[in-house]
């Protein structure tokens, strides 16, 4: 058995891309998309920022998604450009859990937060006249603060308990660290950690996809009855594309965190999928709910030289 404290775990998460293309061109992609990454998610914060007129309650949630997903993707992207430029695929036992850490915070954080994106849609289209009580600023701020600290106590004590527990392999299965592939690792009884991380599971990917269904279906309906047309698809095209995006995360992490329970499912299959959650969503999101969206695309900031932001509007 190795020690918890100093060990060192060679993670084998460029066998996928060894595979598909060489190293310098592998890491140009992976340099590329997080550079974009970057670009797209901090111009979206900045956007929403600096401009007073989108200080509202739906933008205040909508600031909250550029950061998650700045926060997923460097814990994923400098560890793994590292390794492709480096061919050194080893990871310190703590920095590991530091990367699983910050990736599940990531993925549950998304989830949430398109939870409450979606009550603010049902409330906004269902219910208007209790919109403004019912989701006012300051309730949107207390909203925020009790996901993120939801999400941190959740996933903190899922990591806690792997944390200096006994270990007898030194590899990660997975293109990072993730605590089905750190509970590999472990010799002792996991039975514990085992039942919380399947409630946690049921608590960030089951609960929201129940929420997401219901207030989408209230949605539906609610449009059917309405006689304005172009509302009516306005609407449905919003709420169409949001639904998309969600089931599409859910799916794909799902399928990445229940694959480790089946010995059947193919390694690159797993990476694969695991990859995917990583980098699609960091892409797409600012994109979708922020570009798409016509009071942040009229409002787009950017620092010219003189250091003033500019606000650029469509009729400029």
């Amino acid at each position: 058995a190795c020690s918890s404290l100093d060990v060192v775990i060679v993670s084998s998460c460029c066998d996928l891309l060894d595979e598909i293309m060489l190293h310098s061109w592998a890491f140009i992609f992976g340099a590329l998309t997080y550079s974009a990454i970057l670009f797209f998610n901090i111009t979206e914060l900045l956007t929403i920022a600096f401009n007073r007129k989108l200080h509202k309650p739906m933008y205040i949630l909508l600031f909250n998604l550029p950061i998650n997903d700045m926060m997923g993707a460097t814990a994923f992207f400098p560890q793994l450009l590292f390794s492709i430029l480096t061919q050194n695929r080893s990871i310190s036992y703590t920095a590991c859990f530091a990367e699983a850490f910050l990736i599940h915070m990531y993925g549950a954080g998304l989830n949430v937060t398109l939870v409450a994106m979606a009550y603010d849609r049902y409330i906004a289209i269902c219910s208007p006249l209790k919109y403004n009580t019912l989701i006012s600023a300051n309730n949107m701020f207390k909203v925020i603060v009790m996901l993120w600290s939801l999400d941190l106590a959740l996933i903190g004590l899922m990591l806690a308990l792997n944390y200096r527990r006994q270990i007898c392999s030194r590899t990660i299965v997975d293109m990072f660290c993730n605590n089905p592939s750190l509970m590999k690792l472990i010799c002792d009884d996991t039975r514990a950690n085992n039942y919380y991380g399947l409630f946690t599971l049921a608590f960030f990917q089951g609960v929201p996809l129940l929420i997401v269904i219901y207030t989408y279906i209230q949605i539906l309906i609610t449009v059917i009855y309405k006689r304005q047309s172009d509302a009516k698809s306005k609407v449905i095209q919003t709420c169409g594309t949001h639904l998309i995006v969600f089931l599409s995360f859910e799916i794909n992490s799902l399928f990445a965190l229940i694959s480790h329970r089946f010995e059947a499912v193919s390694p690159n299959l797993r990476r694969a999928f695991g990859a995917s959650v990583m980098i699609f969503p960091p892409i797409f999101n600012p994109l979708i709910y922020g570009l798409r969206m016509k009071e942040i695309r009229q409002n787009l900031i950017f620092l010219p030289k003189r250091k003033i932001f500019v606000s650029w509007t469509s009729d400029r």
